[in-house]
């Protein structure tokens, strides 16, 4: 057994240094909290950028960055193993430390931001549907309601404004919540795969670029089911505003690898191999080639050239996957790669992912499809592609 571990080593490695502390749990925390940040600004773009050719997209971008939120925290309480620990950060407040204030940052992002923004967009159906629905749900819509019943002119316009704001002020918000991630592997001076000033804008970008991708992808898979047209117009807007982000994420990744080639550290030599050995198919292939450069070419062709529509939708079905696996190729590359190789930057190790227990394989799937179940009882209970603000008739949501 020692011959085959030592068969995995590159190199000197201290032994306290072969396992990885940080294994595919919090690889998935920051993949899923981009989600919420990337759904929750592609949803700001038509409601106070007034991009209104997003019109079919902007509250399935709500109710995904509500779904994905909801299970954002479990990852990490349970890398804890004692979830309990967490309420910690509550009672015994640390403000200089960038993980403790994440519970702020969440309880601030999920009760004032995503739930008043949908509630405020859903009220006037959430009543009129507490007075046509029949049955127990009735009684959970009346609860929704909160009381406020009034659906006047007057308060349909307070109702407008208050989610203009809360909108305007979950920008801000959505960029704290996801770049402090990268904020906190950024800010490890000890770390060379880590330490970087980029790092925050970086995981910012890819979150734009991986939120609106998700979306895209949920859009016309819903689409699909429900039999009922996609709107190409809106198809076409988003698939450019995640080709540039998409551009700009990859540009600032390139950014940061020049930075690192031009300053050669002591560390290019154990990153150099890190990269052409450990990580050559996750980085390279995975996140470069399959997750940035295709789905750009693909983007262009999709957007820009003169395709029929039924080669469109898949070319942007294909792309949005793609995203998928590149972002989270890039979160895996950074979170595992930057403990692959010692602290003295003589010797590589390698990390292989367990099927079973809170580390394994199966419970990161099943985090991974929590939010899709969330997400259709949410769109089962609050439809997305009720047009209220319209003013058209509401018929009662089919359950």
């Amino acid at each position: 057994m020692e011959n085959g571990m030592l068969e995995q080593f590159t190199g000197f490695i201290y032994p306290n240094e072969y396992f990885l502390q940080w294994e595919l749990l919090i690889v998935l925390y920051p993949y899923i909290t981009g989600l919420v940040a990337g759904a929750f600004i592609l949803a700001s773009l038509e409601r106070v950028f007034q991009v209104k050719v997003l019109w079919p997209v902007y509250r399935l971008a709500l109710l995904s960055a509500l779904a994905f939120m909801i299970v954002a925290p479990l990852p990490l309480l349970s890398h804890l193993g004692h979830p309990e620990r967490s309420l910690e950060m509550f009672l015994t407040p640390h403000t200089t430390s960038a993980m403790a204030m994440f519970g702020f940052v969440y309880a601030w992002y999920l009760a004032v931001i995503l739930l008043l923004e949908v509630w405020f967009d859903y009220r006037r159906e959430i009543v009129v549907w507490s007075q046509e629905t029949k049955g127990p749900l009735r009684y959970l819509y009346k609860l929704l309601t909160l009381g406020a019943t009034d659906i006047s002119e007057a308060a349909l316009k307070f109702d407008d404004r208050a989610g203009r704001v809360i909108t305007i002020l979950g920008i801000p918000s959505a960029f704290l919540l996801h770049g402090y991630v990268g904020f906190i592997f950024g800010s490890v001076k000890a770390n060379p795969w880590w330490s970087s000033v980029l790092m925050p804008v970086v995981f910012l970008f890819s979150a734009i670029v991986s939120g609106m991708a998700m979306v895209m992808l949920i859009y016309m898979v819903t689409s699909w089911v429900r039999w009922k047209p996609i709107d190409m117009a809106c198809l076409n807007k988003l698939g450019e505003f995640v080709l540039y982000a998409l551009i700009v994420d990859f540009a600032l990744e390139f950014l940061d690898f020049l930075h690192r080639l031009y300053e050669a550290e002591e560390s290019i030599h154990i990153l150099s191999q890190l990269i052409t050995d450990r990580l050559f198919i996750s980085l390279v292939v995975l996140q470069v080639l399959m997750g940035g450069l295709v789905p750009m070419i693909g983007l262009v062709a999709a957007r820009f050239g003169r395709l029929p529509d039924e080669m469109r939708r898949m070319i942007y079905f294909l792309v949005a996957l793609l995203i998928q696996v590149g972002i989270f190729s890039m979160r895996w590359n950074v979170v595992v790669g930057g403990q692959m190789f010692s602290k003295s930057l003589r010797g590589l190790t390698v990390y292989k992912v367990h099927l079973f227990g809170l580390e394994g394989l199966f419970f990161t799937m099943g985090l991974l499809l929590l939010p899709v179940v969330i997400l259709y009882v949410l769109m089962k209970l609050l439809p997305p592609w009720i047009d209220g603000h319209a003013g058209r008739e509401l018929p009662a949501p089919s359950h």
